[in-house]
């Protein structure tokens, strides 16, 4: 066991060095990469398309390549789930990964030689960074989990076809395989109940150290270990010092989360997506994501509120500001061109580059032209959780345009774990959270042409029945925070509380 210490602490150093050595490069880097990534297009369909032969500098790139999303590229993304080679990016990719279905059904995101090493490396650089910082080498010989989707793959056109999270789990490192949970076996399961319970029977009796997985479904994971054993998780794994997550922010589960822990541990944020693993929490101490620019990605970004006018121009990361919202565009080495991923994010340090994800650009509620983003709602129902000792499982919001009687108002969807003792005060608490980060919300408040929020509270359980009637309890899944329509909203209205 000291001998697997040693090593860590060894490799912890290595990469905590090299990593050193790009932040202070971050320009360059980009600029590298962005070369090395024409250079290798040039000779694809893609490349010949946009005459890459022609690119020598950044304004010739945007010249030649539009921003565009899935579904404008859905011709290309065909060519290669069909087999054909030499499309997107040189040969076939190694996997495709389905994510979750669009206006043209699931997409199928390419994975190449070139792009895979990214995702793997991430995610283990994000850990050593951690135990540099800490020390904390004895998690190493602990039992760690990772809630995942299933690693079973299906094959078409010689290209192998699964979830990202079921695909990076064939590749976690031998040194890693005898303390990692739960078993293969499990882990293939697709029903998430049955999943669940059955990772609950592999894991209930381990020395747990580390526990990974987004928020949501680890909560699921902690719900039914407490209906077990009547036991805080700390006291049932006392050696559990580290929770790795992504995919949502954790600040709106942080209390229900130490309450059922018992105690606090140390958490690492990650960015990962089928499109590239984008950023990973560096420091203990730092306020956001380290932006990984030397990871075969070259980044864009677009201010938000320009793109939402139509009139906008892509910058590179030079010209960056703290705290504008970007949309986040990419061209990497899987293939993709000038890619709109649809996340936002915003910058808290240029030195060096750590951003937040601030939301969906699909994702926001402006029926009245408030803008409202999805890190605004977290925010605000953190504070009010925190100032009415509440705790919440889970939330959405929609606008309600046309209400029966009365002036419209932004509608809170919200399953509570411990619901607020004064429900009015709650309510009110959460709107003027909502007012002091909003200003066009606040005008329209103050204005008479919204009035307050309404909270309109979900049973318990709600939420994941609701994922259950959709087909997406479990995996990679999760809630939308915001919509800028009733969809989900009139969904729900079955689930609400008597």
């Amino acid at each position: 066991m000291l001998i697997k210490r040693i090593g860590a602490q060894i490799f912890a150093r290595y990469i905590v060095k090299k990593t050193k050595k790009w932040m202070e490069r971050p320009v360059d880097s980009q600029r590298r990469i962005l070369s090395d990534l024409i250079n290798k297009g040039k000779n694809t369909k893609f490349g010949k398309d946009h005459k890459f032969n022609e690119i020598n500098n950044l304004q010739q790139f945007q010249n030649n390549i539009p921003v565009r999303n899935y579904e404008a590229l859905k011709d290309y993304f065909d060519q290669v789930a069909a087999g054909k080679p030499d499309i997107l990016w040189p040969g076939k990719p190694l996997y495709l990964a389905k994510t979750s279905g669009t206006t043209s059904g699931a997409k199928y995101i390419p994975l190449t030689r070139d792009s895979m090493p990214n995702h793997i490396e991430a995610a283990r650089n994000a850990i050593l960074h951690y135990l540099d910082e800490t020390g904390n080498y004895k998690i190493v010989d602990k039992k760690m989990i990772f809630l995942q989707g299933s690693p079973v793959l299906e094959e078409k056109n010689g290209i192998n076809i699964g979830r990202l999270s079921g695909i990076v789990a064939h590749f976690v490192p031998s040194y890693l395989q005898k303390n990692r949970l739960p078993s293969w076996e499990t882990n293939c399961m697709e029903d998430w109940e049955e999943k669940i319970e059955k990772i609950t029977d592999e894991t209930e009796q381990e020395d747990m150290g580390i526990i990974s997985g987004i928020p949501s479904w680890v909560q699921t994971y902690f719900e039914r270990l407490y209906e077990r054993h009547q036991q805080k998780i700390g006291e049932l794994f006392p050696n559990f010092d580290l929770f790795i997550y992504g995919g949502v922010n954790y600040e709106p589960y942080r209390n229900k989360f130490e309450d059922y822990i018992g105690k606090s541990v140390d958490s690492i944020e990650l960015f990962p997506a089928s499109e590239g693993f984008f950023a990973y929490q560096d420091r203990q101490d730092a306020n956001g994501m380290l932006l990984l620019l030397n990871a075969g990605i070259f980044y864009e970004f677009i201010p938000v509120d320009d793109y939402l006018t139509g009139e906008w121009k892509a910058i590179g990361i030079e010209d960056v500001e703290k705290e504008v919202n970007y949309l986040l565009i990419i061209s990497s080495n899987a293939g993709l061109w000038r890619y709109n991923i649809g996340d936002t994010i915003k910058f808290t340090s240029l030195k060096p580059y750590r951003v937040i994800v601030s939301g969906r650009i699909k994702h926001y509620t402006s029926a009245f032209g408030e803008h409202v983003i999805a890190s605004e709602v977290e925010k605000a129902i953190k504070q009010a959780s925190d100032e009415h000792k509440v705790s919440v499982n889970e939330f959405t919001v929609a606008p309600q345009i046309d209400p029966p009687s009365g002036l419209p108002y932004h509608e809170w969807f919200i399953e509570y774990s411990v619901p607020p003792k004064d429900k009015e005060a709650f309510a009110r608490s959460l709107d003027d959270m909502m007012q002091q980060q909003n200003p066009y919300y606040k005008d329209l408040i103050s204005g008479k042409i919204l009035r307050r929020l309404v909270i309109s509270p979900i049973k318990k359980g709600g939420f994941q029945e609701y994922m259950r009637s959709q087909g997406r309890l479990g995996g990679q899944n999760k809630v939308a925070r915001l919509a800028n329509d009733r969809k989900i909203a009139d969904k729900l209205e079955k689930f609400k509380k008597q």
